[in-house]
């Protein structure tokens, strides 16, 4: 539990300054691809290097792919809702209960890592900022072109990066003594939503942006650079 508060703390301060900046002095397009471009290769990199080997050690292949499956599935079907809701306030409600949810996980991740390993969380929590920190700029973008005030726009940024450390603290309170077949569960669906964000989010809207060859070094960056980071432990 101490060691998911402490780590966790990183990704929520990520997301409420990302939602500032993007209030304050919003990014240009060509920036935000960058960013999501660096956050995709940082993710990918905790996933193949940090991820996928826990899971190795965890538990048997069917509960890997159960609990693969169920993320894949969930994520399909709030791909459906993605954008829909009501909007008459302004206030894009099927969009933020996708990033609630996709937050919770990732607060749920960190808390199933603690409970397995303190490196690996450390590892996980650094990609997690890289990736809050867009979902904040993100979030404060989306709100404050549908017309929502700055100020407004910033304060729900912030709260919706909280949900990342109460995932965090309920991850780690339930999963701390938790047998082997619940944590591979638990990782194989964390695994499948960060390999969905990396491939069908952050990728995709990074390539909505005309390409320039300094945003694909990004993604390289990233991943070089949390490869690194794994090495040197």
């Amino acid at each position: 539990m101490t060691t998911a508060a402490s780590l966790v703390v990183f990704p929520v301060l990520a997301g409420a300054v990302g939602g500032a900046v993007a209030v304050w002095r919003p990014p240009s397009t060509a920036m935000v691809s960058g960013v999501q471009h660096l956050a995709a290769g940082i993710v990918l990199a905790a996933v193949a290097g940090e991820v996928l080997p826990e899971l190795r050690d965890q538990g048997p292949l069917w509960l890997i792919v159960v609990g693969f499956s169920a993320a894949v599935l969930l994520l399909l079907l709030m791909s459906r809702f993605e954008g829909h809701g009501d909007q008459s306030s302004g206030v894009p409600v099927g969009f933020l209960v996708v990033v609630g949810v996709d937050l919770a996980i990732d607060g749920l991740l960190v808390g199933a890592s603690a409970a397995v390993n303190r490196d690996t969380a450390t590892v996980i929590t650094v990609a997690l900022t890289a990736e809050v920190l867009f979902l904040g700029l993100a979030v404060a973008l989306q709100l404050t072109r549908g017309g929502m005030s700055r100020f407004v726009a910033a304060e729900i940024t912030a709260g919706l990066s909280l949900i990342v450390g109460v995932g965090a603290l309920i991850g780690a309170a339930v999963l701390t003594d938790a047998s082997a077949a619940v944590l591979t569960l638990v990782l194989a669906f964390a695994a499948a939503a960060l390999l969905w964000l990396v491939v069908e989010e952050l990728l995709v809207e990074a390539h909505e942006t005309p390409d320039r060859p300094w945003m694909a070094a990004l993604f390289f960056v990233g991943f070089l650079a949390l490869f690194v980071l794994e090495s040197l432990r």
